[in-house]
């Protein structure tokens, strides 16, 4: 990856791990589905008109949107909603490894040796994350957001083809666009009140959510599938994730003041050797095809 691409990256964890902190203090106004579905409105509003229909490609879209947006941000943040925010930005790791094993099974990228301790280690870090006193008896909230990382692994495998052939601002809101009218109705069957919410909630959760959906979703998305277009997805994908854990804990203990624990940070350390050993697996791997 040149040196353009990973700075562009790097954008990303920046934006997004700050932005998945401080959406959690807007779930007071909004439920977690229906603040997904403001997100996905408010980024398509703004990019949508700027691009034609990219047609031959709807379908596509609309099953990479579902899964990739509608499902997983559903399943995240309704996960973050439940526990603190400094367990949920380390447990969002787990998106790699699970990139991993998707790739495995649609891609037929057979992982090493090395990858698969990789995978074990990050689960053993996540078993240990789990035991944090501050996430006692939330198993729900636990299990929902390692279901959503998993979740997103599997719809960047569907979206990464879509990349190539679609400028990624205008998949951005494509996606949003698909995404946005099926949260909220799916908000108002789980949540009621919908009206409700909208007319009661606090400025400062509105700011957020203008935040999340006007900034942040079409920043951090439209960087990613950029570099994502010109490189493979196991370097695209630990820049990105592995940024997230020092910016979402330096905002979740700053800005919501939250107090890891000891079992937070060791666990959380553990996951992210366990990434960086499939990281390097892949990295090492080429480079010796390219050598020999």
């Amino acid at each position: 990856m040149n040196i353009k691409d990973t700075f562009v990256a790097s954008l990303v964890p920046i934006f997004l791990g700050f932005g998945f902190v401080i959406a959690k203090p807007a779930f007071e106004s909004f439920p977690p589905i229906l603040l997904m579905g403001l997100r996905f409105m408010f980024a398509a509003s703004i990019l949508i008109w700027w691009f034609p229909i990219p047609r031959g490609y709807l379908k596509k879209i609309f099953i990479a949107s579902f899964i990739a947006n509608t499902l997983q941000y559903s399943i995240t943040y309704s996960g973050l909603n439940l526990i603190d925010a400094s367990a949920a930005v380390l447990l969002v790791q787990t998106e790699v490894p699970f990139g991993v094993i998707f790739a495995y099974f649609m891609l037929k990228e057979k992982p090493t040796i090395r990858a698969l301790i990789g995978i074990s280690i990050a689960f053993v870090g996540v078993y240990i994350l789990t035991g944090s006193p501050n996430l006692e008896g939330k198993f729900i909230g636990i299990g929902l957001t390692i279901l959503g990382s998993a979740t997103w692994a599997l719809g960047q495998v569907l979206v990464k083809p879509l990349s190539k052939k679609i400028n990624p601002l205008a998949l951005v809101a494509w996606l949003a666009l698909f995404s946005a009218p099926i949260l909220i109705v799916f908000s108002a069957v789980l949540d009621g009140n919908t009206i409700n919410y909208l007319s009661n909630a606090k400025f400062e959760h509105w700011i957020i959510a203008i935040y999340i959906g006007f900034i942040m979703q079409p920043i951090t998305y439209g960087c990613f599938y950029y570099v994502l277009k010109n490189n493979p997805l196991y370097k695209v994908l630990p820049i990105v994730t592995m940024g997230i854990p020092p910016t979402g804990l330096l905002a979740a203990i700053f800005l919501l003041g939250e107090k890891p624990t000891q079992e937070l940070f060791i666990g959380g350390a553990i996951i992210i050797v366990g990434v960086i050993l499939i990281v390097f697996t892949k990295n090492e791997k080429k480079k010796f095809n390219k050598n020999y």
